[in-house]
Order: C-alpha cells, then sequence, then structure tokens
C-alpha cells in the first residue's frame, strides 16, 4: 500500500514539515482532499479491486469511519477523474479510465422525519439534483418512480453503463428501530424506492450501497437477490479505517509530533492511540484497524481525548439495549456465529447485532471448528463513551458527575493501592449524589438490587477505563466482581444488609482468588455490605 508520504509528494507538499500537514477533518469528499492536498492514506488499490468483484455491492460499517469518503471516491474512479488519482496504487491497475453516467445518492439527508410525507418529501429531495440535470418534472409521483426516471435517463439507453452510489441507505429508518408500527410504515416507503434497482438492473453497470445496520435485517432489498454483501469479507477488512501497518509507518512523522506536543516517547504515543482509537475488526482475520475519525482528529488537535461520541452518540442504539435489558457487565466477551449478525429487526431479541454492526463491539477472536466469534469492546475511546451514556439510564446518576466527582480519584486511588481511600471516595459520592431520586427509582426498578449495585460499580470504574469483570465463574461458584488495576488484582463480594466480615468470609470459602494465583499482580479480597436504607456503602473489610 502506498505510504501518505508518497501520495502528499506526488502534490509537491512538503511531508517532512508534520507542522504544515492537514488533515481532513469534517471533510469525508476525496476530490477535495486531494484537490487541497490533506492527508489521505492511499486505499485506492482496494478500491479498484471493490469495482471489479460484483456489480451489486453492500458495505455495512459504524458511523464516521470512512464509508462516505469510500463513496466519493468510487464516484471520482467511475467518472473517469484520473488526474486526482497521479501517484496513487490504483494507476497500477486501471488502464482505461472510462467515464459512466454516476448517481450518487446521500440518504442521510431523508432522516429525521416526523411522518411518511415527510419522509417522501425528503427522498425527492435527494433526488432533486438528478430530476433537474436529466430535465425531469416532479409530476407527483412516488420517490421510487422517480429514481426509475432518473436511472433510465442517466443510461441513455445503453445497457449496464449507470453507476449507482447509495450512501447511509439506512438512515431514514435508524430513527424508529425502537418503534415496531414505525419501523413497518417508513419500510414500505423506503422498499418502493429502491425497488428500481431490481427493475432497472440491465442498466446498471455497478451499484455500491452502505450503511450501519446490514440490508437483510431491515428486509427492504426483499427483491434485490443479487447484492453482494461484502461487510465481513476478509479481502475488504481494511477498506475503511487505518490499519496498524498504516499508521506506523505512514503516519510516524505524524506519531512523533504528537508524542513530542505530550513529552513522551514515540514508542509510547503509539501504545496510547493504540490503547485509545484500536481494536476494529471486521472479519475473522482482519488486521487491527484504527478509528480513522479519531485518530484524524487526534493529529489535527494535537491531543488524545474522545472524539467519536463527540460527535454524536447514536442515542436509538442506547434505547435497543435498555429495551432488551442487555447485560451490560457481558459485552467484553460475547460468543455469537455469524448468523446472529444478520438477524431482521423484526425478531431481534437482543442488541448484539446493532452493537456490533454500530461499532460499540467487534470481533475479537474466531473459532474456527464451530464458526463462533468472540465480541469485544474495541478500545478505550468505546468503553468510556458506551459507560458514560449508560450510567444514567442503568443508575440515575449523571455520568458528567462522575467524572468531575469520583471516578479519577477512585482511579488514582486503586493504582496506588489504597483501597480504603477508593471506597471512602465512592461512599462519600453517593451520600451526596445528584438526582437521588432518580437513583432511588432505578434501584427500585431493578431486576435484582445486587444486579443494580453491579451495574452501578462496573459502570463508575469503566468510565475511567479501570478493566472490571462481574460474576466471575470459578469452581467455587461466582466472583461478585474482579477489578484490574495496573499493579493489583482486587476481588468484591458484596452483601445487602449483611456484613463485610460475611462477605469476606465467602471469598475465602468458596475460594474465589485461586482463577488469579498465576497472575504476576498481588490479589486483594474485599467485602463490602450495602445499606439499603441509607442508598449506599455501609462498611467494607480487606483480607
Amino acid at each position: 500500500m502506498q505510504s501518505v508520504s508518497n501520495s502528499i509528494n506526488h502534490l509537491n507538499f512538503n511531508v517532512m514539515n508534520t507542522m504544515q500537514r492537514s488533515y481532513p477533518v469534517g471533510i469525508q469528499t476525496f476530490e477535495r482532499i486531494i484537490n487541497e492536498r490533506r492527508v489521505y492514506i492511499d486505499k485506492t488499490d482496494l478500491v479498484w479491486k471493490l469495482a471489479h468483484v460484483a456489480p451489486f455491492i453492500f458495505l455495512s460499517r459504524p458511523r464516521r469511519f470512512g464509508k462516505s469518503l469510500l463513496t466519493t471516491t468510487l464516484e471520482s474512479y467511475f467518472e473517469g477523474k484520473k488526474n486526482l488519482f497521479e501517484g496513487l496504487k490504483i494507476m497500477e491497475l486501471e488502464k482505461e479510465w472510462k467515464s459512466y453516467p454516476v448517481i450518487h445518492l446521500d440518504l442521510s439527508m431523508a432522516k429525521n422525519c416526523d411522518d411518511v410525507e415527510m419522509l417522501r418529501d425528503s427522498l425527492k429531495f435527494v433526488l432533486r439534483p438528478y430530476l433537474e440535470l436529466y430535465n425531469y418534472n416532479n409530476d407527483g409521483q412516488q420517490p421510487g418512480k422517480l429514481f426509475a426516471e432518473i436511472i433510465r435517463k442517466a443510461s441513455n439507453n445503453i445497457n449496464g453503463n449507470v453507476v449507482v452510489l447509495i450512501d447511509e441507505y439506512d438512515s431514514p429508518l435508524l430513527d424508529v428501530l425502537h418503534d415496531r408500527e414505525g419501523l413497518l410504515t417508513y419500510k414500505k416507503v423506503m422498499q418502493e424506492f429502491y425497488q428500481p434497482l431490481k427493475a432497472c438492473e440491465k442498466m446498471i453497470k455497478f451499484c455500491f450501497i452502505t450503511g450501519i445496520t446490514k440490508f437483510s435485517q431491515l428486509s427492504i432489498f426483499s427483491t434485490l437477490n443479487n447484492i453482494m454483501n461484502l461487510s465481513m469479507h476478509p479481502d475488504f477488512a481494511a477498506i475503511c479505517g487505518i490499519t496498524e501497518h498504516e499508521l506506523t509507518y505512514d503516519m510516524a512523522e505524524d506519531i512523533a509530533m504528537l508524542a513530542k506536543q505530550e513529552e513522551c516517547s514515540p514508542e509510547e504515543m503509539h501504545q496510547k492511540l493504540k490503547m485509545m482509537y484500536d481494536g476494529y475488526h471486521f472479519s475473522e482475520n482482519s488486521e487491527d484497524i484504527y478509528n480513522p475519525y479519531s485518530l484524524m482528529n487526534c493529529f489535527a488537535q494535537k491531543r488524545v481525548k474522545d472524539f467519536w461520541f463527540e460527535s454524536g452518540t447514536t442515542s436509538f442504539l442506547f434505547k435497543q439495549i435498555q429495551h432488551f435489558g442487555t447485560d451490560i457487565t457481558s459485552l467484553n466477551n460475547i460468543e455469537a456465529s455469524e448468523s446472529d449478525f444478520y438477524l431482521p429487526t423484526e425478531v431481534l431479541d437482543n442488541a448484539l447485532p446493532l452493537l456490533y454492526q454500530s461499532g460499540y463491539l467487534t470481533i475479537k477472536g474466531y473459532f474456527k471448528e464451530s464458526e463462533s466469534y468472540i465480541l469485544g469492546i474495541p478500545n478505550n475511546e468505546v468503553m468510556v463513551g458506551l459507560t458514560r451514556g449508560l450510567l444514567p439510564m442503568y443508575s440515575g446518576i449523571r455520568s458528567d458527575s462522575v467524572k468531575l466527582g469520583c471516578a479519577f480519584k477512585i482511579f488514582k486511588a486503586l493504582n496506588s493501592g489504597n483501597i480504603d481511600q477508593a471506597l471512602s471516595e465512592l461512599q462519600a459520592f453517593l451520600a451526596g449524589v445528584p438526582y437521588v431520586d432518580g437513583f432511588k427509582k432505578k434501584l427500585s426498578e431493578a431486576a435484582t438490587r445486587e444486579g443494580f449495585w453491579e451495574y452501578t460499580m462496573y459502570l463508575i470504574l469503566s468510565m475511567m477505563n479501570i478493566y472490571v469483570q462481574t460474576q466471575v465463574r470459578c469452581h467455587g461458584g461466582r466472583i461478585d466482581m474482579a477489578v484490574f488495576s495496573a499493579t493489583t488484582t482486587y476481588i468484591f463480594e458484596f452483601k445487602l444488609n449483611g456484613s463485610a466480615k460475611s462477605a469476606l468470609e465467602q471469598i475465602d470459602e468458596k475460594h474465589y482468588s485461586d482463577p488469579f494465583t498465576t497472575s504476576p499482580n498481588p490479589v486483594v479480597k474485599i467485602g463490602v455490605s450495602f445499606d439499603l436504607d441509607q442508598w449506599n456503602i455501609r462498611d467494607w473489610m480487606i483480607g
């Protein structure tokens, strides 16, 4: 793969002066990135391969992961804009550079519709530039009929010469995923809109569709049975995002610049970036892939922080997590089969497909014998953002009050081995927690009070990137919580209106520490008692 340095050099850009590097933050158009001499990771060999693998293709990736950039790169390629690709990998592969009529639709412009008529009007608005281009009047026809006319006029009666690119095809439906009746109504409109892709198949040379959710989930392509889903194809796992290899070899100067800013070594900075933004895998043999949106923002702003969640969290997903009663403490170790990724929305009984497709979970392992996957949270950025959104939903506690209040103090105390200070900080925080009525309401609604406290403790600690496991199985039973700091492993047993002493005795009687005897870090046992009248920690004992 061509390096960033080479692709920038062909534009006469001085890559050695990293202070002058211009990052494509907020820019998703390939032509603009090239013309403005912004940093571009060369994916054009994969783009060429994608354009020739099949005539109808679907690719799912999380939001802010480069789907729109990929779509506009295909647009420039099929429009025959050879000059934009000078010096890039595709020049070794493409010899003809033909130009085709391209219909590029961005369906993100048709989201947040209040009713069906507004949805139809939004779809017509998306089609308007092509209606004007081909001088076709909107005479009250349905959006699908207008779409079909655009394809016919673009084809000039020549078979197989129109290119259709549809970005964020599922945007109009994401806001109603939790509303069964609304989803069915909107889905009928979208089925009518996409029907021309089948009816006009002979006129279409290439059709590329992107989105977050898998097409089969929404059943809107039921008539289009020739589309190839490449979302988990190993050949295209790295077509969006930045791989470990690309970061290491193509962006070494950017890492060095950021390391200098943060007063650490390039190796230390690379590790920070890896922990924060890496960890995505889109097939069983996928390379390590970094979130491109977060990484580019990090280099542009010269700071390592959460960027993905700042760009807008997906509220529909949090609603689904709560709707399905998802065990949020198990999200780092979920076993699933490939069919679980393709379940239709109408029959979903858990949030796993949406969590994976939205980027909150990713592939962490694969067992060939059983053809099953292990899913987990990709990195610290997602872990912190996810827990920040879930904490108020599950506990009634405002996440910002935790972050600004006790979480960092607990983090420092645990890392220094001071468990008394850590629990004192948590106890003091809970005694004065904001919106205590909401806190009590969530406690009363919890399936079990033990589960409520496990969720609350899990979310608060996870918010500071402390690795936490709950209900850990061992030969003696289940450990309520295991917490892993940089220096120590902590085993917690909780008792409600019981004594901390009895909780500590249970850890010893059931040998809860045995699974951790081979750990290089010391194991500390803690029994914790909760007072249900005071809605707080009563006391604790350390063994």
